[in-house]
Protein backbone atom coordinates (compact mmCIF):
# COMPACT_ATOMS: atom_id res chain seq x y z
CA UNK A 1 0.00 0.00 0.00
CA UNK A 2 1.36 3.36 -0.82
CA UNK A 3 0.97 6.26 1.61
CA UNK A 4 -0.29 9.59 -0.02
CA UNK A 5 -0.27 13.39 2.19
CA UNK A 6 -2.99 15.38 1.16
CA UNK A 7 -1.82 19.18 2.84
CA UNK A 8 -2.65 22.27 2.80
CA UNK A 9 -0.45 25.85 3.26
CA UNK A 10 -2.06 27.29 5.99
CA UNK A 11 -2.46 26.60 9.57
CA UNK A 12 -6.60 25.13 9.81
CA UNK A 13 -9.22 27.97 9.75
CA UNK A 14 -12.18 27.50 9.90
CA UNK A 15 -13.61 30.04 7.39
CA UNK A 16 -10.83 29.00 5.05
CA UNK A 17 -9.30 26.58 2.40
CA UNK A 18 -8.00 23.82 5.30
CA UNK A 19 -7.75 20.60 4.40
CA UNK A 20 -11.13 19.27 5.51
CA UNK A 21 -13.02 21.29 2.46
CA UNK A 22 -11.05 18.22 0.29
CA UNK A 23 -13.05 15.56 1.77
CA UNK A 24 -14.63 14.25 -0.96
CA UNK A 25 -11.42 13.92 -2.84
CA UNK A 26 -9.64 12.12 0.41
CA UNK A 27 -12.46 9.51 0.50
CA UNK A 28 -11.74 9.00 -3.12
CA UNK A 29 -8.34 8.24 -3.21
CA UNK A 30 -8.31 6.28 0.03
CA UNK A 31 -11.57 4.65 -1.30
CA UNK A 32 -9.55 3.27 -4.42
CA UNK A 33 -8.52 -0.63 -4.74
CA UNK A 34 -6.43 -3.05 -6.84
CA UNK A 35 -7.79 -5.88 -9.20
CA UNK A 36 -7.08 -8.03 -6.28
CA UNK A 37 -9.68 -5.91 -4.01
CA UNK A 38 -7.16 -4.89 -1.45
CA UNK A 39 -6.96 -0.99 -0.82
CA UNK A 40 -4.20 0.90 -2.89
CA UNK A 41 -3.73 4.37 -0.85
CA UNK A 42 -3.29 5.06 2.78
CA UNK A 43 -4.40 8.58 3.06
CA UNK A 44 -3.62 11.40 5.66
CA UNK A 45 -4.88 15.17 5.66
CA UNK A 46 -3.74 17.67 7.75
CA UNK A 47 -3.00 21.45 7.43
CA UNK A 48 0.66 23.02 7.97
CA UNK A 49 1.62 23.86 11.33
CA UNK A 50 1.97 27.28 12.46
CA UNK A 51 3.95 29.55 9.90
CA UNK A 52 6.31 31.06 12.11
CA UNK A 53 8.53 27.87 11.68
CA UNK A 54 9.32 25.11 9.66
CA UNK A 55 6.53 22.23 8.64
CA UNK A 56 6.67 19.42 11.48
CA UNK A 57 5.82 17.06 8.63
CA UNK A 58 7.05 19.17 5.51
CA UNK A 59 10.33 19.89 6.36
CA UNK A 60 11.02 16.27 7.46
CA UNK A 61 9.10 14.85 4.03
CA UNK A 62 12.15 13.52 2.50
CA UNK A 63 12.84 11.21 5.45
CA UNK A 64 8.99 10.13 5.63
CA UNK A 65 7.34 6.89 4.34
CA UNK A 66 4.60 9.07 2.32
CA UNK A 67 5.15 8.25 -1.44
CA UNK A 68 3.15 11.18 -2.80
CA UNK A 69 2.31 14.52 -1.86
CA UNK A 70 -0.98 16.55 -2.80
CA UNK A 71 -0.05 20.09 -1.78
CA UNK A 72 -2.98 22.69 -1.60
CA UNK A 73 -1.32 25.99 -1.90
CA UNK A 74 -3.72 28.04 -0.50
CA UNK A 75 -1.56 30.82 1.35
CA UNK A 76 -1.03 34.54 0.51
CA UNK A 77 2.84 34.11 0.04
CA UNK A 78 3.98 32.58 3.24
CA UNK A 79 3.00 28.74 2.69
CA UNK A 80 6.17 27.14 2.87
CA UNK A 81 9.78 27.48 4.66
CA UNK A 82 12.99 26.93 2.76
CA UNK A 83 13.69 24.11 4.73
CA UNK A 84 10.05 22.71 3.83
CA UNK A 85 10.77 23.50 0.22
CA UNK A 86 14.78 21.79 0.11
CA UNK A 87 12.95 18.42 1.61
CA UNK A 88 10.51 18.51 -0.57
CA UNK A 89 12.61 18.46 -3.19
CA UNK A 90 14.79 16.20 -1.53
CA UNK A 91 11.17 14.14 -1.82
CA UNK A 92 10.92 14.06 -5.37
CA UNK A 93 14.81 13.18 -5.72
CA UNK A 94 14.21 9.90 -3.90
CA UNK A 95 11.33 8.91 -6.28
CA UNK A 96 8.33 10.64 -4.52
CA UNK A 97 5.39 11.69 -6.67
CA UNK A 98 4.04 15.64 -6.42
CA UNK A 99 0.61 17.74 -7.05
CA UNK A 100 0.62 21.31 -6.64
CA UNK A 101 -1.93 23.46 -7.01
CA UNK A 102 -2.92 26.98 -6.49
CA UNK A 103 -5.29 29.49 -7.77
CA UNK A 104 -5.84 32.65 -8.87
CA UNK A 105 -3.29 35.98 -8.78
CA UNK A 106 -0.94 35.54 -5.95
CA UNK A 107 -2.85 32.61 -3.96
CA UNK A 108 -0.34 30.17 -3.51
CA UNK A 109 2.79 31.89 -4.42
CA UNK A 110 4.65 30.59 -2.05
CA UNK A 111 5.74 27.14 -4.28
CA UNK A 112 7.85 29.69 -6.52
CA UNK A 113 10.27 28.24 -4.41
CA UNK A 114 9.54 24.75 -4.93
CA UNK A 115 12.38 23.18 -7.30
CA UNK A 116 11.24 22.25 -10.86
CA UNK A 117 7.13 22.31 -10.65
CA UNK A 118 7.56 25.75 -9.11
CA UNK A 119 8.96 27.23 -12.09
CA UNK A 120 5.96 26.08 -13.66
CA UNK A 121 3.19 28.15 -11.52
CA UNK A 122 2.85 31.80 -12.82
CA UNK A 123 1.73 34.38 -10.50
CA UNK A 124 0.80 38.31 -10.31
CA UNK A 125 3.72 39.39 -8.59
CA UNK A 126 5.79 37.02 -9.06
CA UNK A 127 7.22 34.61 -11.23
CA UNK A 128 4.95 36.37 -13.73
CA UNK A 129 4.19 34.39 -17.13
CA UNK A 130 6.48 35.19 -19.98
CA UNK A 131 3.59 36.12 -22.01
CA UNK A 132 2.89 39.59 -21.57
CA UNK A 133 -0.38 39.53 -23.57
CA UNK A 134 -2.02 37.02 -20.67
CA UNK A 135 -0.67 40.08 -18.19
CA UNK A 136 -4.59 40.83 -17.89
CA UNK A 137 -8.09 39.96 -16.18
CA UNK A 138 -10.02 37.36 -18.20
CA UNK A 139 -12.45 37.23 -15.14
CA UNK A 140 -14.14 40.83 -15.13
CA UNK A 141 -16.78 40.31 -12.63
CA UNK A 142 -14.71 39.72 -9.56
CA UNK A 143 -13.40 43.01 -9.81
CA UNK A 144 -11.23 42.53 -6.36
CA UNK A 145 -8.91 39.82 -7.99
CA UNK A 146 -6.71 40.49 -10.91
CA UNK A 147 -4.62 38.03 -13.43
CA UNK A 148 -4.06 35.54 -13.58
CA UNK A 149 -7.82 34.98 -13.52
CA UNK A 150 -9.30 32.35 -16.27
CA UNK A 151 -12.84 32.09 -15.58
CA UNK A 152 -13.89 28.39 -16.99
CA UNK A 153 -17.22 28.71 -15.20
CA UNK A 154 -18.96 28.94 -11.57
CA UNK A 155 -17.93 26.58 -9.09
CA UNK A 156 -20.31 23.97 -9.04
CA UNK A 157 -20.45 23.72 -12.64
CA UNK A 158 -18.12 21.71 -15.20
CA UNK A 159 -16.16 22.49 -17.95
CA UNK A 160 -14.53 20.70 -21.67
CA UNK A 161 -10.88 20.29 -21.13
CA UNK A 162 -8.82 19.87 -24.56
CA UNK A 163 -5.94 16.58 -23.84
CA UNK A 164 -2.78 17.27 -25.39
CA UNK A 165 -1.59 14.66 -27.85
CA UNK A 166 0.41 12.71 -27.10
CA UNK A 167 -2.89 11.82 -24.63
CA UNK A 168 -1.53 11.73 -20.77
CA UNK A 169 -2.05 8.59 -19.01
CA UNK A 170 -3.87 10.75 -16.44
CA UNK A 171 -6.04 11.92 -18.63
CA UNK A 172 -7.62 8.90 -19.95
CA UNK A 173 -11.28 8.76 -19.87
CA UNK A 174 -11.38 12.27 -18.41
CA UNK A 175 -13.18 14.46 -20.54
CA UNK A 176 -14.58 17.41 -17.77
CA UNK A 177 -12.85 18.99 -14.89
CA UNK A 178 -14.76 20.83 -12.78
CA UNK A 179 -14.77 24.91 -13.04
CA UNK A 180 -14.00 27.99 -11.47
CA UNK A 181 -14.64 31.94 -11.80
CA UNK A 182 -10.58 32.09 -11.82
CA UNK A 183 -8.37 29.90 -12.11
CA UNK A 184 -4.50 30.50 -11.75
CA UNK A 185 -1.39 30.28 -14.67
CA UNK A 186 0.48 27.58 -15.36
CA UNK A 187 2.82 26.68 -18.05
CA UNK A 188 5.88 24.34 -19.15
CA UNK A 189 9.26 25.62 -17.79
CA UNK A 190 11.00 26.67 -20.63
CA UNK A 191 14.85 24.85 -19.53
CA UNK A 192 12.74 21.53 -18.35
CA UNK A 193 12.89 18.98 -21.24
CA UNK A 194 10.71 16.57 -19.01
CA UNK A 195 7.56 19.17 -18.35
CA UNK A 196 4.83 19.76 -21.65
CA UNK A 197 0.86 21.18 -20.99
CA UNK A 198 -1.22 17.86 -20.80
CA UNK A 199 -4.26 19.32 -20.72
CA UNK A 200 -6.26 23.38 -22.12
CA UNK A 201 -9.15 24.71 -20.88
CA UNK A 202 -11.42 27.64 -22.34
CA UNK A 203 -12.66 30.46 -20.84
CA UNK A 204 -16.35 31.29 -21.06
CA UNK A 205 -15.45 34.87 -20.82
CA UNK A 206 -12.86 35.73 -23.22
CA UNK A 207 -12.93 32.44 -25.64
CA UNK A 208 -9.17 32.33 -24.72
CA UNK A 209 -7.45 28.94 -24.34
CA UNK A 210 -5.53 28.30 -20.88
CA UNK A 211 -3.80 25.92 -19.52
CA UNK A 212 -5.20 23.66 -16.56
CA UNK A 213 -2.10 21.59 -16.17
CA UNK A 214 1.59 20.39 -16.99
CA UNK A 215 3.36 17.28 -16.28
CA UNK A 216 6.82 16.39 -15.33
CA UNK A 217 7.88 12.97 -16.34
CA UNK A 218 9.45 11.05 -13.82
CA UNK A 219 13.16 9.46 -14.51
CA UNK A 220 16.00 7.26 -12.56
CA UNK A 221 17.01 10.72 -10.54
CA UNK A 222 13.71 12.85 -10.37
CA UNK A 223 10.00 11.34 -9.38
CA UNK A 224 6.45 12.17 -11.34
CA UNK A 225 4.80 15.58 -10.76
CA UNK A 226 1.65 17.90 -12.09
CA UNK A 227 1.20 21.57 -11.74
CA UNK A 228 -2.43 22.66 -11.50
CA UNK A 229 -3.93 25.74 -12.41
CA UNK A 230 -6.36 25.51 -9.19
CA UNK A 231 -7.05 23.94 -6.40
CA UNK A 232 -10.87 24.21 -7.02
CA UNK A 233 -10.35 21.17 -9.18
CA UNK A 234 -10.68 19.18 -6.24
CA UNK A 235 -12.32 20.85 -3.54
CA UNK A 236 -15.33 19.34 -1.96
CA UNK A 237 -17.50 22.66 -3.24
CA UNK A 238 -16.52 22.24 -6.80
CA UNK A 239 -17.43 18.70 -6.49
CA UNK A 240 -20.61 19.62 -4.44
CA UNK A 241 -21.42 23.06 -3.79
CA UNK A 242 -24.00 22.00 -0.83
CA UNK A 243 -20.95 21.45 1.37
CA UNK A 244 -20.38 24.83 1.37
CA UNK A 245 -17.64 27.14 1.41
CA UNK A 246 -15.58 29.84 3.13
CA UNK A 247 -17.56 33.56 3.73
CA UNK A 248 -15.03 35.90 1.37
CA UNK A 249 -16.46 33.50 -1.58
CA UNK A 250 -19.02 35.91 -3.21
CA UNK A 251 -20.24 34.36 -6.88
CA UNK A 252 -23.36 32.77 -6.90
CA UNK A 253 -22.53 28.68 -7.23
CA UNK A 254 -23.87 26.71 -10.09
CA UNK A 255 -25.65 23.36 -10.64
CA UNK A 256 -24.72 21.75 -14.04
CA UNK A 257 -22.24 18.82 -11.99
CA UNK A 258 -24.90 17.53 -9.75
CA UNK A 259 -27.05 16.94 -13.11
CA UNK A 260 -24.26 15.08 -15.06
CA UNK A 261 -23.24 11.75 -13.75
CA UNK A 262 -20.98 11.65 -16.51
CA UNK A 263 -18.82 14.88 -15.56
CA UNK A 264 -18.83 13.67 -11.96
CA UNK A 265 -17.01 10.18 -13.17
CA UNK A 266 -14.51 12.47 -15.29
CA UNK A 267 -13.58 14.86 -12.56
CA UNK A 268 -13.43 11.74 -10.25
CA UNK A 269 -11.60 9.96 -13.03
CA UNK A 270 -8.88 12.15 -13.11
CA UNK A 271 -8.12 12.10 -9.54
CA UNK A 272 -7.63 8.17 -9.46
CA UNK A 273 -5.40 8.57 -12.57
CA UNK A 274 -3.18 11.00 -10.78
CA UNK A 275 -2.50 9.40 -7.63
CA UNK A 276 -2.02 6.07 -9.60
CA UNK A 277 0.38 7.84 -11.93
CA UNK A 278 2.11 9.62 -8.91
CA UNK A 279 2.45 6.21 -7.56
CA UNK A 280 3.88 4.55 -10.54
CA UNK A 281 0.87 2.12 -10.85
CA UNK A 282 -0.59 1.48 -14.40
CA UNK A 283 -3.68 2.95 -14.99
CA UNK A 284 -5.90 0.45 -16.48
CA UNK A 285 -8.38 0.95 -19.69
CA UNK A 286 -11.59 1.71 -17.89
CA UNK A 287 -15.30 1.17 -20.80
Amino acid sequence: MKRILMQSTIPYAEDDWHIGRFGMLRDTLAGMRGEDGEVLFDVTARDRDPVDAPDSVLSQLDASTYDELWLFAVDVGDGLTSEDCEAIGRFRERGGGLLVARDHMDLGSSVCTLGGVGAAHYFHTKHLDPDPSRHQNDDTITTDISWPNYHSGANGDYQRIAALLPLHPVLQDVAYLPSHPHEGGVGKPADDDSARVIATGRSAMSGRAFNLAVAFEPSPRIGPAIAQSTFHHFADYNWDPGTGSPSFVSEAPGHALAASPEAQRSIRRYAENVALWLAGYPIPARG
